[in-house]
């Protein structure tokens, strides 16, 4: 019971039976954003049999992802959407083995460490670039997907995976999609049946497997002569305060979980950020003004990251009004009070990065795209838990720093000599898969600066 005397937090009541599983399967973000606004900081949502609590309060943000973070594991929705393909890796393991696991990858993500992979960036966004005609049209998203998965590939293996990235791509976005319909449809049929999606998931688990099976092992063999500084070596070389390492199950893991969130999420980060840009003429003018005036046509370093502080801003931007991780869900593995509310053992937590990160309480003309309102120290003034595209807490993202990088690095050396305009009429929707992505692509011209 709460403190007001309330057993739960108010909500809406949703159809008989199935609750408000029909709204959120068919609209999600517009139906967290309504439900937010109507019911509050703390509301309860109906989902079939269960029962879910979207916080849509900084400080409650913080109470799950810092403060009581012991309190709560990541929830089985979460674990049903990635735990095929991604194992025990860091993104869904729990207790002690994440601890041991984080503590055994952290070295690879030092900042001195990630600042050597700057030039592979680099040369990867030059490289793709030039197969760019002028004016000619292209999904921006299928691009950027394939060039952030170059990136990843070279930073993780120190190779580029000939004749093979691409259907790593496709096979990646297969399995998501496949397993967030299998975690929100009420009727599962059992991964064993032979039906043919289930087939075809098999197929692709057993193709990425083998992949990465297969590069492990060549690289085992090579010993102590390996010269390689990939994140793949490093990980192999880790070891634990009582001299134990990784196992190749772990290191599958890791390494499946770096090639989906390391690529996956930056491709999405600029895909989104071309699009704002080419919707908002005066912002990528005051880009290209700065990039004119930093780098003055020469190729971004790691030393320009500083000097960039409106493409910065743009990035925020864009993490702010299209978080690739929209959503996040906790299952609280004991009692915890939050907003006067005791929530009890087993309690899904909801925390939504769309919704939290377009409300006006915290983002003055929330819904417009302003890189402008980072350059004063926003980020340093806005309460703990109101912008957390990389979550919080003990749980933050591990490559963060990486991704950041990676998206200034690339953005800086395509914005000096490209520009793009959409090329459809029709109005760009975000897809709220397991990241958010735009459906049906974004279609958009290549422009030639001159």
């Amino acid at each position: 019971m709460s403190a007001n005397g309330n057993r739960v937090p108010p909500g809406p009541r949703g159809w008989p039976l199935l609750g408000m599983a029909l709204q959120v399967l068919r609209d999600p973000l517009g139906t967290l954003q309504r439900i937010a606004r109507e019911y509050g900081d703390i509301v309860t949502i109906p989902i079939v049999s269960d029962t879910r609590i979207l916080l849509n309060h900084p400080d409650y943000i913080e109470q799950v992802t810092v403060i009581q973070q012991g309190k709560f594991h990541k929830s089985k929705l979460t674990k049903d959407v990635t735990g095929r393909l991604l194992g025990e890796g860091l993104l869904i393991s729990e207790g002690d083995f994440w601890r041991r696991q984080r503590r055994l990858a952290q070295p690879a993500f030092q900042r001195n460490r990630i600042n050597e992979y700057a030039a592979t960036m680099v040369e990867s966004a030059q490289a793709h670039s030039r197969k760019w005609q002028d004016s000619e049209e292209r999904d921006i998203a299928q691009e950027m997907m394939a060039l952030t998965l170059e990136i990843a590939v070279r930073a993780l293996f120190g190779t580029t995976l000939p004749g093979e990235a691409r259907q790593v791509g496709h096979s990646l976005e297969f399995l998501m999609r496949y397993s967030l319909r299998r975690a929100r449809s009420p009727f599962k049929l059992p991964e064993k049946w032979p039906t043919p999606s289930n087939r075809r998931a098999e197929r692709e688990i057993q193709f990425l497997d083998s992949l990465v099976y297969r590069i492990i092992d060549e690289r085992k063999k090579l010993g102590n002569a390996n010269e390689h500084n990939d994140l793949l070596s490093l990980l192999m070389a880790a070891m634990d305060e009582d001299g134990s390492q990784m196992t190749p199950k772990q290191l599958r893991d890791e390494i499946m979980t770096l090639f989906m969130a390391g690529h996956e999420t930056t491709a999405l980060t600029l895909s989104w950020a071309w699009y704002l840009l080419s919707k908002n003429p005066a912002a990528e003018s005051c880009l290209h003004e700065e990039l004119r005036d930093v780098l003055a046509g020469r190729l971004p370093t790691i030393s320009d990251l500083g000097r960039l502080p409106y493409l910065r801003g743009v990035v925020n931007e864009v993490l702010r009004l299209y978080p690739p991780a929209y959503v996040l869900a906790r299952t609280s593995i004991a009692t915890c009070t939050i907003g006067g509310y005791d929530l009890p053992a087993g309690s899904t937590i909801i925390l939504s990065q769309w919704v939290t990160h377009h409300d006006p309480r915290f983002f003055a003309d929330a819904d417009a795209f302003l890189p402008e309102r980072w350059l004063d120290g926003l980020e340093d003034r806005l309460p703990a838990g109101a912008y957390f595209p990389f979550g919080d807490g003990p749980r933050r993202c591990i490559g963060q720093n990486f991704a950041l990088m990676e998206v200034v690095l690339v953005m800086a050396t395509i914005a000096q000599k490209f520009q793009f305009r959409l090329a459809t009429a029709r109005k760009i929707i975000p897809d709220p898969l397991v990241t958010l992505r735009p459906r049906n692509g974004i279609p958009m011209r290549i422009d030639a600066r001159r």
